[in-house]
């Protein structure tokens, strides 16, 4: 599996990662999930504290117990749960965030964090605050990288501009090709993208032709349409699987070091795995793009 480097990290994490928002309530079906990504050569296992309220992290934790050094693992905060009956708030403090973090490491049955991503982020925020917390918890230890999860335009480069992130994760498809305005800006900054959705809930996969189609379209696309573009996609893919030529769409701007795609089963993720074998022409993604739309972020902008 092809391994890139993470804006100016030391970290190499592997062209398809692992979402683990998508495992499953059964525990010894998504522990083999994970254990089957990292024998596939998966090294990057991404989780979220937010996710089932810290359950999501725990079974991350028992799946890389005795395996802990195999991966580049990555986890998010500032979105805060502990004090309120359901729900959670945007709560991204200083203070809030050096101690989520010791909770995540906690559940996640680990010393240190190799990624930690603020999980969202407006403008109001008190960036400043918020990256000392996030440099405090490198020299601490605790971490060794940190980045954002965000698409908002404003957001972004104030991030680029102000702090040390080494990753921007974004939802980033052939559906949702907002990323693309900022690829090359957050390219020559020496950050990554790692891009979530990259198959669109299942969208830019062959179910968009069966009855397991959602019917509710993606973004700005109709089903009709998803399809009209797929159809198209289907009669240059010469045997390859549609879903692996969906997933090698983002990766092919250098600025993106990683796709994420979620897996509910073991075959599931071994199917996503497979598309590190497949490539695309630059003339395929030319007629890509020519099919889908461009979309851009309209609010947050300055």
């Amino acid at each position: 599996m092809q391994r890139n480097k993470l804006g100016s990290s030391e970290l190499y994490v592997s062209e398809i990662g692992l979402g683990c928002m998508s495992l499953g309530k059964d525990e010894k079906e998504s522990i083999n999930i994970i254990h089957k990504a990292i024998d596939e050569g998966v090294t990057f296992i991404d989780t979220a504290d937010l996710y089932d309220f810290g359950a999501n992290e725990e079974l991350v934790g028992k799946a890389l117990k005795g395996k802990r050094d195999q991966c580049v693992l990555a986890t998010k905060v500032g979105n805060r749960w502990d004090h309120v009956d359901e729900g959670w708030e945007w709560a991204p403090s200083k203070d809030y965030i050096k101690t989520a973090v010791k909770k995540s490491l906690q559940r996640l049955d680990t010393d240190y964090l190799d990624l930690y991503q603020l999980h969202g982020g407006t403008i109001e925020d008190p960036i400043d605050e918020i990256i000392e917390a996030f440099e405090d918890l490198k020299q601490d230890g605790l971490i060794r990288e940190y980045g954002i999860s965000s698409i908002r335009p404003n957001v972004i480069k104030d991030y680029l501009s102000r702090s040390n992130i080494v990753s921007i994760m974004m939802q980033y498809s052939m559906l949702d090709r907002r990323p693309e305005e900022f690829l090359d800006l957050i390219h020559e900054n020496n950050v990554s993208v790692i891009a979530r959705g990259p198959l669109a809930k299942g969208n830019l996969t062959e179910r968009i032709f069966t009855d397991k189609a959602s019917g509710k379209g993606f973004m700005e696309n109709t089903d009709e349409e998803i399809r009209d573009v797929m159809t198209k996609v289907k009669e240059i893919a010469k045997g390859r699987d549609l879903s692996h030529l969906s997933l090698r769409y983002p990766l092919n701007h250098p600025a993106v070091a990683t796709v994420i795609p979620g897996a509910s089963s073991v075959s599931q993720l071994e199917n996503n795995v497979a598309a590190a074998d497949v490539n695309l022409s630059a003339e395929e993604v030319d007629l890509f793009k020519e099919w889908t739309k461009v979309t851009h972020y309209d609010k947050h902008r300055e």
